[in-house]
């Protein structure tokens, strides 16, 4: 009797610790290592892509016209805006990022990275989504590194422009594209999950989430176009 309560508890606990595992689950592994996980691999860095692309062209444009100006008005040493508000926008997106993971995923729970395709109704759905909401999140640390080390560069450098407007503008336009483009690829095209994913309606937190982020990207930007900083010091010397 002792000997069959024994194992009934072993058998119990080892079903339990490979429900609690989800790499020991085979529905689990089968659900996320399939024909879809290049194809959802690439749907997820699409979004990545797009604003990497976007800030390089913002750093060329800001670039072009900082060096315009100098020619324009060679009297005035204009201190570059371009370093510190390339670092604080690429920190702002990812930032954006894990503050949308953090929250909308895992806090408050109203959607996860797939759950518009792969339903986080039950235990299987649910891992899988989290699998991908951590590969996310991977992505989203190697843009806040990026941005740190640009941060670091930027310090080191005295020719700059180091006003806090500039980092704070840049931290919230970071994190408004990061918003916008995830919301119109991942939302909108990709349709991989929604701002509220159990609405009945999906277009009001879809749209309502779009019109806030363009809304902070207004305020973002105009944060950076406060008064640049002059360097006088540089002025006096000539």
């Amino acid at each position: 009797m002792k000997y069959s309560i024994t194992c009934l508890i072993l058998l119990v606990a080892n079903q339990t610790s490979l429900m609690a595992c989800p790499f020991c689950n085979r529905d689990i592994m089968n659900g996320i290592y399939n024909s879809t996980f290049y194809p959802n691999l690439l749907t997820m860095l699409s979004a990545f892509v797009v604003l990497a692309a976007i800030v390089f062209a913002l750093v060329i444009i800001s670039t072009r016209r900082y060096k315009k100006w100098m020619i324009n008005y060679p009297g005035n040493r204009l201190r570059s805006p371009v370093p510190l508000t390339t670092a604080s926008v690429i920190l702002g997106i990812g930032l954006g990022g894990f503050l949308d993971g953090i929250l909308l995923h895992q806090v408050f729970q109203v959607h996860e990275m797939l759950s518009n395709k792969i339903p986080a109704t039950d235990y299987v759905g649910k891992s899988i989504n989290m699998f991908w909401d951590g590969i996310f999140h991977l992505f989203c640390l190697l843009v806040v590194l990026t941005g740190i080390i640009l941060l670091w560069k930027t310090a080191r450098r005295k020719e700059i422009d180091k006003s806090g407007n500039l980092l704070a503008g840049g931290l919230l336009v970071g994190w408004a594209l990061f918003n916008i483009v995830e919301g119109i690829i991942d939302h909108q095209v990709l349709k991989l999950h929604n701002v509220i994913e159990l609405s009945p309606d999906h277009s009001p937190g879809n749209y309502g989430f779009l019109v806030i982020s363009f809304i902070m990207l207004c305020v973002g930007a105009l944060i950076i176009k406060k008064k640049p900083a002059l360097n006088t010091q540089s002025a006096g010397q000539e």
